[in-house]
């Protein structure tokens, strides 16, 4: 299997090509802006360091890892496009030209575009979304089923903009899409990592008629919980929190209350690197066997429809429909396999 990786940051060569490397039968073709990064990344894990996404594509590759910074994914995916290649896979989020903290309404129909052109174009897309692989999440959402816990009726949400468009997904991911958003807007930017942003505050309510919460900031300490979501079902309640922490559960019906916790020994950073080998994992092994990949390209449009919608709420001050407002094309919503 031929494997493209466009971009060569840390979390690329951290958490993408050690797995992808440990896999048999791999070749890979490497390009970056910066030449030097993609021979060494050849030096080390062997394959080919291409000069351009041009010469990476004249090779062929099976899928291709986009992995460049949100801030330029767009521009560069959209010259991997010209070239018609089999399939991609996308960081998170699918394009955020001013930093995941900032997204914009032109971000979500950027993005529309971006799948609309790998349609006509026969690509079929992915996304990364590796929080869904988390040993807490995957439990949360078995165990929903297996105990007949219901519906989600409430949900609340407090999230550091880090893991920002991951806990949107999972939102949307245990409790169905979002239909309607109101959001309020701060107004004191907060710094993390060289970017300012704004706390945005949210009410929202889904399809099935669930109403929820969410507090998006930058301005908590990045030694705290990363995130806390609690979801209130008909007969029970799910609270996970961060990647580090515990999943707690309450079976209302079975009258008993657990607490899964990941051992001691186990740091946040060796559960986020567990998340990424798990979603790639999963990935290629529906590209070997030509299936649905698990997580389609429109996830990642889904997540921007939510941001796009509370950015507009909160420059108007009123409620956002989604689908009025940001609607996604049909066609899209359905995944197409590649041959």
């Amino acid at each position: 299997m031929k494997i493209g990786i466009l971009g060569l940051g840390v979390v690329a060569t951290d958490n993408y090509l050690p797995v992808l490397a440990a896999m048999p039968e791999v070749e890979f073709l490497y390009w970056n802006r910066t030449r030097e990064k993609a021979t060494r990344a050849a030096a080390q894990y062997g394959g080919r360091s291409c000069g351009s996404v041009a010469e990476l594509m004249s090779h062929q590759p099976d899928c291709v890892f986009h992995l460049t910074a949100e801030t330029v994914r767009l521009e560069l995916a959209l010259e991997l496009l010209a070239h018609r290649p089999r399939r991609v896979l996308f960081e998170k989020p699918l394009t955020a030209r001013q930093g995941q903290a900032n997204v914009r309404e032109e971000d979500f129909h950027e993005g529309h575009q971006l799948l609309r052109q790998a349609r006509a174009a026969g690509t079929e897309t992915a996304m990364i979304f590796n929080y869904r692989f988390f040993d807490h999440t995957q439990a949360a959402r078995r165990l929903i089923a297996e105990r007949g816990l219901g519906a989600v009726r409430t949900i609340n949400g407090h999230v550091h903009y880090a893991c920002w468009s991951h806990c949107i997904d999972l939102i949307q991911w245990l409790a169905g899409p979002v239909r309607e958003v109101t959001a309020l807007a701060g107004d004191r930017p907060h710094e993390f990592r060289s970017t300012l942003a704004v706390d945005l505050a949210a009410a929202f309510r889904t399809e099935g008629q669930a109403t929820g919460v969410i507090l998006g900031t930058q301005s908590m300490d990045f030694g705290f919980p990363l995130f806390d979501l609690t979801f209130a079902l008909e007969h029970g309640r799910i609270n996970l929190r961060c990647l580090d922490d515990r999943l707690e559960v309450w079976d209302h019906r079975g009258g008993r209350q657990e607490v899964h916790a990941i051992p001691r020994n186990f740091s946040r950073w060796d559960q986020y690197k567990a998340t990424f080998a798990r979603s790639i994992q999963a990935y290629i092994a529906s590209v070997r066997a030509r299936t649905a990949p698990p997580i389609p390209g429109v996830a990642g449009l889904t997540e921007l429809q939510f941001e796009a919608a509370l950015r507009r709420s909160a420059a108007l001050r009123r409620p956002v429909d989604l689908a009025a407002e940001f609607p996604i094309d049909a066609d899209l919503l359905s995944p197409r396999v590649s041959d």
